[in-house]
């Protein structure tokens, strides 16, 4: 099967990996950058690179799409005129039912088979067997060719597009602001001396077998994969506001993730008081009891 991959970043990366043996193609916006990650990608698993959409995509029956989530929309734009009759169109792309919607119609309209596609676990360990809602008008099709291909975690979940989006975004909103509330509230705790008593006492009300391991573990994804995750952040904060409701909390999460990416360094900390003793080394210091007296009328009102 002749298969093209947009994007060859690290999502990409791991399909080309696991989908060794099929004709592959690579597209990539960043192609053109000879330092890039996804140039690297490509040389490491032996793709070369297409030199546009319409070269990567001529005569495939699979197109994969794994970009970022600002660029769902225009991926399947740039794909759609050139896309082969039939041809499926795997989106994988963590981004809001509207632009997935969007996207579909691009597809579809142009002759191709879009799948709507929720990757609902970290792409590791299970790799191009991880969980995965399908969507759309094509999804169950989709299921039956895409089994033999290693694609284990598949769920026909919705005849609708959107569904599968939605469920995963919604997730996002807890998943990822539970990362963010982690970050904020160690760095603070870690300050006052009190992080070990407060993970504690989380136990009483969220059972875990051990706190400190796991937000160890969430703040260094924070860290980690910050920026990206930012940006998911910002299609939940879309997905929430899609729905009629104002997205605080999506938009609260967007920003401390985009904050904590500019930390990777920490994570060479490796525990909850080595991660926030190195944040807290490279912040500025800054004196916020005049803000705080200057704010303080104002959060009044709002209370």
């Amino acid at each position: 099967m002749r298969i093209a991959l947009i994007g060859l970043g690290e999502v990409g990366r791991v399909l080309a990996e696991d989908l060794v043996g099929h004709d592959l193609t690579a597209w990539d916006v960043k192609f053109g950058d000879a330092e890039s990650a996804p140039i690297r990608n490509a040389a490491a698993v032996n793709i070369r690179p297409s030199p546009s959409a319409e070269a990567a995509v001529r005569d495939a029956a699979l197109i994969v799409s794994a970009v970022t989530a600002a660029n769902d929309l225009a991926a399947a734009e740039a794909v759609a005129p050139f896309i082969a009759p039939g041809a499926f169109y795997l989106d994988l792309n963590s981004a809001s039912p509207g632009q997935k919607k969007a996207s579909a119609a691009a597809i579809d309209g142009a002759g191709g088979r879009y799948v709507e596609a929720a990757v609902m676990s970290p792409i590791e360990p299970k790799r191009i067997a991880a969980p995965m809602l399908l969507g759309g008008a094509h999804a169950a099709a989709f299921a039956q060719i895409a089994a033999p291909l290693g694609f284990a975690g598949l769920e026909v979940y919705a005849e609708e597009v959107g569904k599968a989006s939605a469920t995963k975004m919604c997730r996002s909103v807890v998943i990822k602001g539970v990362e963010a509330l982690l970050t904020e509230s160690m760095l603070a705790a870690r300050a006052y001396g009190v992080e070990d008593r407060v993970l504690a006492t989380l136990s009483n009300l969220l059972p875990s077998d051990d706190w400190q391991k796991l937000a160890a573990y969430m703040i260094s994804r924070s860290l980690e994969h910050g920026e990206r995750r930012a940006e998911e952040m910002r299609e939940a904060a879309r997905t929430v506001a899609e729905s009629g409701i104002a997205p605080l909390m999506a938009e609260a999460t967007a920003a401390r993730q985009d904050w904590a990416a500019g930390f990777r360094d920490a994570l060479s900390g490796e525990t909850v008081a080595g991660m926030a003793d190195a944040i807290r080394a490279r912040m500025p210091v800054v004196d916020i009891s005049t803000e705080l007296r200057e704010e303080a009328p104002q959060r009044k009102v709002r209370a």
